[in-house]
Parts: C-alpha cells; structure tokens; sequence
C-alpha cells in the first residue's frame, strides 16, 4: 500500500471524509524550535492533505500529517477549513517549481514539496475542488500556471486553435476551389481547341472531295 493510501485510510475516517491529494513538503524557512523541544528540524515527514466531506454539503479542509523517525503511523498535527485558506502562492507562473506558500487566517507556510509534479498536482486539484465545492469565497491562487488553473488562458488558446484549424480548412477549400476552376478552364480551352480542329478537319475533308 502506498503512503497516501496509508494516510487516507489512518487519518482520515472513510464514514467521514476522504483525502484527495497529499503532498510531501519540507518547509523553505526554519521554524524557531524551542529550547524544551527534541529532536531538530528535517527530523520527521510532513504532508499537506486535502480531503472532503462524504456528508452535503461538502466541506474541504487541508491538514498537516507528520510521521516521525521510528514510526510507521500518522498524526494529524493542524487541520484548517477551507474558508481560513486565504491563498495559494505558486512563486512561478512561468515554470515547473516545487515551491508553494500556503496562508491561512492565522498560519503562513511556506513550502517545498517533494517534486515539482506533485506541488502541480496539489494544486491543481485543489483548484478543481475549490471550484467545485467552494460557493462563497474561493481563495486567490496567485503566480500558478494557467495550465493549472484550467483558466481563461487555457480556453482562449483552445478557441484559438480552433478558428486556426478553420481557417486553415477554409484556405485549403478555397485553394481546392481554385485549383478546380484551373482545372475547368483549362478542360473547356482544351475541347474548343479540339471542336476548332474537328471544324477545320472536316472542312479540308470537304474541300479535297470537291
């Protein structure tokens, strides 16, 4: 079984609500650790997880699950509603980058996750979702790739590739058309030149019999 399949069925309860994306980060920043705490930082796994409610109306919460050294299990350690999500900083709209910040009502992370194909993926089905089930106030998904966010950029250029494709086709018509009137032309120069030559043909046939 995998993590994510480990941490859904520990974490979250199945008659509850289910995870739908984790992603495994380490923080950009360290925290200050306080002086009674053990052990240092980079000394357990985080992930940040998104899960839904099988109940309607469906809320979303994003939670921190940490596994620690020596342990196969997974502790929930801060879980936050939807609504305290405030925004979703994807630091490079330009590019594929593992870095993300997350700011809450009363936390900010900032974070760097495993692969930048798995911060990708967080994000955009946490975009999808939001979109789905958020019908309030949605968070601001700031520097994230359009092609993430599945927005009006990526519809522009579908539609633009379609009026390409038309156009295209219609230039191709026009020039079969085209094409074809040459074509028409030159067949009806071809059979008046060969009426013409039938015509004087028969007429020198006409004049050798006289």
């Amino acid at each position: 079984m995998s993590v994510k399949s480990l941490i859904n069925k520990e974490v979250f309860s199945p008659h509850d609500e289910k995870m739908l994306v984790a992603c495994q980060v380490k923080r950009r920043t360290k925290k200050k650790i306080p002086f009674l705490a053990t052990g240092g930082q980079g000394d357990y796994t985080t992930f940040i997880c998104l899960a839904v409610t099988n109940k309607k109306p469906a809320h979303l919460s994003i939670t921190k699950v940490k596994q620690f050294p020596g342990s196969s299990s997974f502790v929930k350690r801060s879980q936050w509603s939807i609504d305290q999500l405030r925004q979703i900083n994807g630091i490079d709209s330009n590019k594929d980058c593992p870095e993300f910040d997350l700011l809450f009502d009363t936390a900010f992370d900032q974070w760097v996750a495993s692969s930048s194909g798995e911060k990708c993926t967080f994000i955009q089905i946490l975009h999808h979702t939001c979109q789905r089930y958020c019908s309030a106030r949605k968070p601001d998904f700031l520097n994230c790739q359009s092609k993430l966010l599945g927005g009006n950029s990526i519809l522009h250029s579908a539609a633009d590739s379609v009026t390409s494709a038309v156009q295209k086709a219609s230039q191709a018509l026009n020039e079969r058309g085209e094409r074809l009137g040459r074509a028409e032309d030159k067949t009806a120069d071809m059979m008046n030149s060969a009426e013409q030559f039938a015509v004087t043909a028969h007429k020198l046939a006409m004049k050798h019999k006289c």
